[in-house]
């Protein structure tokens, strides 16, 4: 289980609509998982679904600290849905991923959340953990190498600070005093593996320490808070002070994938986070204690509501990949000469076992 929440002083730089925007995000993001779990148990989700129920805050609160027009970019995890909708991604989209549709980012070739778009400001993440630390610290010695006023931001769970691409990663980084920062989701878990099996460090934040970089610890089911610790290390990068590691303690209310029934979980611990933690929850306290009223509230519901049963019929209807997709862009996007198998006079010739006039003589 994650230690005790050590609660940082709330975002006060914010005005009322980006706390409402805030909020917006948050419940887009468990609304739409909400529905992709429907669409799960229909069996129209191909592959697993991975949810981030109990961490919507600590997503969405950090990637809100970062600044699109500055070029800022970050790299998500699984649980990090939130992240990339602050950034740009669509309902459709998604849903059109995890649902494998031949008009989906990958037209088909990957699923949930596998997929990245640097004009947006998200790269796609690799399925072992820990190693995208080495490549964002890449990404952003770049924007430092360039001149750019760019930071980077990377996610990572509380299991895979214990691998070597995290050391690695995070090692290089600091060395070089890259624009980056990394958050280590303590959800208490590394799939089955409570915290204290896989790490003797009380607090994360210490590891800080070995690679002579500020570590800062913040409660990652309190948006404000999240968002606060994040934007000072944002802020501190931007200006030339290098790599902070931030430790956002939060909690996963859902196993690892919609597969695993956390069986390994002491009785009530669920229950317990459910009550008291709740991010959205603890969100809309805050927002009515400021005079946020129900029916502003029910307004944003309401909007969400529809921009996710649109984007759901859209994705319903839209079509599975042509066979042939598979052919195309495997090594990059389709360039100016067409993909051999789309040729004109390629198709009826391979057909014919006939050598087609398009592909020209070769007499040396």
């Amino acid at each position: 289980m994650a230690t005790a929440v050590r609660r940082s002083a709330p975002a006060n730089t914010l005005d009322r609509a980006q706390k409402l925007e805030l909020y917006y995000y948050m419940r887009l993001t468990r609304s739409l998982e909400e529905r992709l779990v429907n669409l799960y148990r229909q069996t129209k989700v191909v592959g697993g679904l991975f949810r981030s129920l109990g961490q919507e805050a600590d997503a969405v609160g950090s990637a809100y600290a970062l600044d699109r027009k500055q070029g800022d970019i970050l790299s998500p995890l699984i649980r990090n849905l939130g992240s990339m909708l602050v950034q740009g991604a669509e309902p459709l989209e998604i849903i059109r991923q995890y649902m494998a549709k031949g008009d989906s980012p990958t037209r088909g070739r990957e699923l949930n959340i596998h997929y990245g778009d640097l004009v947006r400001g998200f790269v796609g993440q690799i399925s072992q953990l820990g190693d995208m630390v080495p490549v964002m610290a890449g990404v952003t010695l770049s924007f430092k190498m360039r001149g750019q006023d760019r930071v980077g931001l990377v996610y990572v769970g509380d299991g895979a600070t214990s691998t070597g691409a995290f050391h690695e990663g995070i090692n290089f980084a600091a060395v070089q005093q890259c624009p980056l920062v990394v958050i280590v989701e303590n959800n208490g878990y590394a799939y089955s593996t409570p915290l204290s099996k896989q790490t003797a460090a009380r607090d994360l934040k210490d590891k800080a320490i070995g690679y002579g970089i500020p570590g800062e610890q913040a409660d990652g089911n309190d948006v404000l808070a999240t968002y606060a610790v994040t934007k000072r290390a944002v802020d501190r990068a931007r200006k030339g002070g290098g790599p902070t590691l931030i430790e956002l303690i939060t909690y996963r209310r859902k196993g690892h994938a919609e597969h695993d029934n956390q069986s390994y979980v002491p009785p009530g611990e669920i229950e317990r986070w459910e009550k008291a933690n709740d991010p959205i929850d603890r969100y809309v306290a805050v927002l009515t204690g400021e005079g946020v009223t129900d029916a502003e509230l029910h307004a944003i519901d309401e909007r969400i509501r529809k921009e996710i049963d649109e984007a759901t019929d859209q994705a319903d209807a839209s079509p599975m990949p042509e066979p042939t997709d598979a052919l195309v862009g495997v090594y990059a996007e389709p360039g100016v000469i067409p993909p051999l198998w789309f040729r004109e006079g390629v198709r009826s010739a391979v057909a014919t076992h006939e050598r087609p006039a398009s592909w020209g003589t070769h007499d040396g």
